[in-house]
C-alpha cells in the first residue's frame, strides 16, 4: 500500500508543473497588464513599479523566479490588493468555498446514492422512471438558472430564508447556496449509483447469495454496495473539487466572500500573481481530491493497488 501510495504522489509532480507553466504563460500572453488602469502614471513610476514586481525582466526568468518562490510557499504579493499577499487572500476566501463546497458533496452524496439504489432495487417501475426523470431535470438546469429561481421561489416570494449573505456560516444563509450547488451531483449520483448497483445486483455472487437465502438488506450492505460504489468514488473526486472550486457563479449570486471573487477580480484586473496563486492552489486541490480518489479505490478494490 505504501509504495502505491508513493507512486500516486510521485505522479502529480509533472501534471503540478505542467498546470503551473501553462497558467503563467497564458496569463502573460494575455493583452494588457497589471497597471493599465492605473491614472496616468508617469513612465518613470511605471517602471518602478515594474522592476519591484519583477515584470521588466525576460519571461523565461520571470517564470524560474515565480518557480522559486512557489518551492518556498511564498505566492507573492497582489498587484491589486496592495496590503494583503496571494496567501492571506487564499486564507481569508477559501474556508467559506470549502465549507459551502463540502456540505453540499455530502448532501449529494446522501441523497444521490440512497435515490440510486432505491431506483435500482426497482427497476423500470414508475418510481424507477421519476427518479430518472428527477435526475435528467437536475443536470439539465445550469447553477445560475436554478440559484434565481430558488431566491426568487424561497427567499422573495415566501420570505423563509435569507437571499444571500454568509452571515457567519449559519445555516439559514447555507441553505440556499449548498442546495444549488448539490442538485447537480445528486442527479449525477443517482444515475451512476443506479446503473453500477442495476449491473452489480445482476453478478454471478448476488445471485449465489440470494440463493443461500440471505436477506435483501444483507446482501446490499455485505455485497452489493461496495463494488457498486467504485464508478461514485471515482466521480467524487473531481466533482469535490469542482463544486468547491467551481462555485464562482454561486458566490456571486448569494453574495458570498469566497475565494471566487479573488479570481475573478485577479483576471479582470491582470492580477498576475493572484491568478497564478488561486490557479496554483485550486491545481494542488484537485490532485489531493484525485490522490484520496485513489486510495479510497484501492481499498474498495485491492486488484487496482497490484503492479502493472
Amino acid at each position: 500500500m505504501l509504495r502505491f501510495t508513493l507512486q500516486r504522489l510521485l505522479t502529480g509532480i509533472p501534471t503540478l508543473l505542467v498546470l503551473v507553466a501553462g497558467a503563467f504563460f497564458l496569463m502573460r500572453a494575455a493583452p494588457g497588464g497589471p497597471f493599465d488602469r492605473e491614472r496616468d502614471l508617469p513612465p518613470e513610476i511605471e517602471a518602478n513599479l515594474r522592476r519591484a514586481y519583477h515584470l521588466d525582466e525576460p519571461l523565461l526568468q520571470q517564470f524560474l523566479h515565480y518557480l522559486g518562490n512557489l518551492l518556498r510557499g511564498d505566492f507573492g504579493p497582489s498587484l491589486q490588493y496592495r496590503d494583503f499577499s496571494v496567501s492571506e487572500l487564499i486564507r481569508a476566501g477559501f474556508p467559506v468555498s470549502l465549507h459551502i463546497g463540502a456540505l453540499a458533496m455530502l448532501l449529494a452524496l446522501l441523497i444521490g446514492v440512497a435515490a440510486g439504489t432505491w431506483a435500482a432495487l426497482r427497476q423500470n417501475s414508475a418510481g424507477d422512471h421519476v427518479v430518472m426523470a428527477a435526475a435528467m431535470t437536475g443536470i439539465s438546469i445550469p447553477n445560475f438558472v436554478m440559484a434565481p429561481l430558488l431566491v426568487l421561489l424561497v427567499a422573495v416570494g415566501l420570505g423563509w430564508l435569507p437571499a444571500g449573505g454568509y452571515g457567519g456560516g449559519a445555516w439559514r444563509h447555507l441553505v440556499l447556496p449548498v442546495t444549488t450547488l448539490a442538485l447537480p451531483q445528486v442527479a449525477y449520483l443517482a444515475r451512476l449509483s443506479r446503473a453500477s448497483m442495476i449491473e452489480v445486483l445482476a453478478s454471478p455472487f448476488i445471485r449465489t447469495a440470494r440463493a443461500q437465502g440471505l436477506g435483501l438488506g444483507t446482501i446490499l450492505l455485505r455485497h452489493a454496495l461496495r463494488p457498486a460504489l467504485l464508478p461514485v468514488v471515482s466521480y467524487l473526486g473531481p466533482a469535490t473539487a469542482a463544486v468547491i472550486t467551481g462555485s464562482v457563479v454561486i458566490e456571486q449570486i448569494f453574495g458570498l466572500p469566497g475565494i471566487g471573487r479573488f479570481f475573478i477580480t485577479g483576471a479582470l484586473n491582470r492580477d498576475y500573481t493572484l491568478v497564478m496563486g488561486v490557479v496554483v492552489f485550486y491545481g494542488v486541490l484537485i490532485l489531493l481530491c484525485n490522490f484520496l480518489v485513489d486510495l479510497v479505490y484501492g481499498f474498495l478494490d485491492p486488484r487496482t493497488r497490484q503492479p502493472g
